[in-house]
């Protein structure tokens, strides 16, 4: 099973910017792979999901859409989210998700992934 880390979380003010990168252990993620938040007394949900072997099939929760960016470099097998125009409602733990298998539609949906990395925290400030 692959090993995914994110980091990249912290602190900002509204309107302000972070860039979210999930470094996986190895090759075999190459799939779906997709980006999830929690807050705390929510459940998880989809933010942004993106398909391993065609970078253009993204996919994205309509509350971040416009706002927030995936992409993936293989060469670094790096998944990256940037977050653009932050507001209090984003505030979250951010988790990368990896699907083994082909991705046949870039998901949102949790219970569609195999492997999860350990979160990192995101707090936006009013």
């Amino acid at each position: 099973e692959v090993q995914l880390a994110e980091s990249g979380g912290g602190s900002v003010q509204a309107g302000g910017s972070l860039t979210l990168s999930c470094v996986a252990s190895d090759s075999t993620y190459r799939s779906c792979m997709g980006w999830f938040r929690q807050a705390p007394g929510k459940e998880r949900e989809g933010v942004a999901s993106i398909d391993g072997e065609e970078l253009s099939r993204t996919r994205y929760a309509d509350s971040v859409k416009g706002r927030f960016t995936i992409t993936l470099d293989h060469a670094k097998k790096t998944l990256y989210l940037q977050m653009h125009n932050l507001t209090p409602e984003d505030t979250a733990s951010y988790f990368c998700a990896s699907k083994a298998g082909i991705c046949w539609l870039p998901s949102l949906t949790a219970s569609n992934y195999d492997s999860w990395g350990l979160g990192t925290q995101v707090t936006v400030s009013s």
